[in-house]
């Protein structure tokens, strides 16, 4: 069982879409080099694959001689809870995004199914603040696909197959930041 699992997944890294991911390295590399900021959210192990890349953003990409990447997630616990508890869970990522995204920056979200409702809605305040905005996701690519500039799509039906890939996808970004 093991075996095959790490076999499709093997087989799921072949079929990755490099023409999607490239992308995501130059829009990076733009916003780093100009000073803007990266906001970075999803839900549940989305949410933890969105700060992992935050901490490779932030962190592990410091160079002397080179801007760092002034990187957010929006997952703050006590933000989180107070907009969920008070205007809908679907706001828990729009509000926060309301107060802090400026025109040029860029929102990135996770949905493995691309059909959470508050990234979706967070992308919605992205594109009206004037934002750049990326999704991350899986299956054909829900509804996150037609809201976002760049959608990098799984082609997996998987939920761990997907959230996997994401990760890996955000690690070679990352090391593509570095050079």
């Amino acid at each position: 069982m093991t075996k095959e699992y790490l076999c499709t997944l093997a087989a799921l890294l072949e079929a990755l879409p490099d023409d999607q991911i490239e992308p995501l390295v130059n829009l990076l590399q733009g916003i780093r080099d100009q000073g803007r900021t990266v906001f970075v959210f999803g839900n549940g192990g989305s949410a933890t694959t969105a700060s992992h890349f935050a901490c490779d953003l932030g962190k592990s990409t410091v160079q002397e001689g080179r801007p760092r990447f002034r990187v957010v997630t929006l997952h703050d616990i006590a933000t989180f809870s107070a907009y969920a508890n008070d205007y809908g869970y679907e706001m828990v990522f729009a509000e926060p995004l309301q107060s802090l995204g400026q025109r040029g920056d860029v929102a990135i979200g996770i949905s493995a199914s691309g059909n959470s409702s508050n990234v979706l809605r967070a992308m919605d305040v992205a594109q009206g603040r004037g934002l750049k905005t990326v999704g991350l996701t899986g299956y054909q690519g829900g509804k996150l696909k037609d809201k976002v500039d760049l959608c990098i799509i799984v082609p997996a039906e998987d939920m761990q197959h997907i959230e996997d890939a994401h990760l890996i996808i955000l690690h070679a970004v990352f090391r593509e930041l570095l050079l």
